[in-house]
């Protein structure tokens, strides 16, 4: 018995399968229950109980190696009958050009604000995002006691002197120090504050803030560069109006209004159901602004206005939604590579 087992298990390593024909002959053969090895099973009751015992050790080792070649036979059987799948693409194209990006949003209306104030004689200039309080504050004639000071609005650093700009404002204080006089300058970036994310506000968000000193400089020179901004960016028949306000830093103060152009004045969540929407704040420059940067508010009179990116962006592209500006959605970033 010991030589057919030597015999079988020599056909059983040998034994290959490339159909499911071949696959249930090998089963037949040695599986089942009429098989070569049930076959040997069988015969073990003529043999002595001493002798029986080591020869079912040998028979179930070689009914063990049939079930693991079994497995692989059906292995290789799967393998052979896998359907060949037809090429889809042809390979003898050129690959697909690179997807170009474009430029953000803000970014486009940034540079077209900065294109347009360039035409009149306005010169770039940029400013730290991480500011101190003298240049934040208490230059621009902030009190102490001063709301935009509280923890609430501002995001310190470290201490209390050292702090994210809460707007570009402090861009005026820097470029009445380090520049000569007359000064004609406008700077954009991000500024920070503590606010609640809506449709309406963020945390992080962009402003662009414009600076005129020289002699005899007027209000109406004022209202005058802001016509012609509006004007330019939005076209001639954009209506305006300016309101009364108050910043520390200007006297007289005033914030400018424009027709929404997102609901064309019936009312909508951006403009408050005025059919007016708020695009920046603007005034003279405080005599005392200018003598905390050393200049003599006797002889030079000036003044400075700042808007928000994103809100004229908004307005220029009737977006109804100031969180779509930092989601970082690739749907409607494509949108404006027209523009870019």
């Amino acid at each position: 018995m010991l030589e057919q087992v030597k015999t079988l298990r020599a056909e059983i390593e040998h034994s290959q399968a490339k159909s499911p024909e071949e696959l249930e002959a090998f089963r037949r053969r040695f599986m089942a229950k009429k098989g070569a090895i049930e076959g040997l099973f069988a015969n073990l009751k003529g043999v002595e109980l001493a002798e029986r015992k080591k020869l079912g050790i040998v028979l179930n080792e070689l009914k063990a190696t049939a079930q693991e070649k079994f497995k692989e036979l059906i292995k290789q059987v799967e393998a052979a009958n896998q359907p060949v799948e037809e090429a889809t693409e042809d390979l003898t194209l050129p690959p697909p050009a690179d997807a170009l990006g474009t430029l953000h949003p803000l970014t486009t209306v940034g540079n077209k604000i900065i294109s347009l104030f360039e035409r009149i004689g306005f010169n770039s200039f940029e400013s730290p995002e991480i500011e101190d309080d003298w240049h934040n504050f208490t230059a621009l004639n902030f009190a102490d006691n001063h709301p935009a000071r509280d923890m609430q609005d501002t995001f310190f650093v470290a201490t209390n002197k050292t702090l994210l700009r809460t707007h570009t404002s402090s861009m005026q204080i820097r470029a009445m120090e380090n520049q000569p006089l007359p000064i004609r300058t406008i700077a954009a970036g991000r500024v920070f504050r503590n606010e609640a994310i809506s449709a309406r506000a963020h945390c992080i968000f962009h402003q662009l803030e414009g600076l005129y000193i020289n002699y005899d400089v007027s209000f109406t020179d004022l209202k005058e560069t802001l016509l012609y901004f509006v004007q330019e960016m939005f076209g001639s028949s954009t209506q305006l109006r300016f309101r009364p306000s108050y910043f520390p830093f200007t006297e007289p103060s005033v914030e400018l209004d424009m027709d929404c152009r997102i609901c064309r004045g019936k009312g909508c969540h951006v403009c408050k159901h005025t059919g007016w929407v708020e695009i920046m704040g603007a005034g003279m420059v405080d005599p005392q602004v200018l003598t905390n940067c050393h200049i003599d508010p006797e002889v030079y009179t000036g003044f400075a206005f700042g808007m928000g990116l994103e809100r004229i962006a908004m307005l220029q592209y009737q977006i109804n939604d100031l969180r779509l500006f930092t989601e970082n959605d690739i749907r409607f970033l494509k949108q404006f590579m027209a523009a870019s």
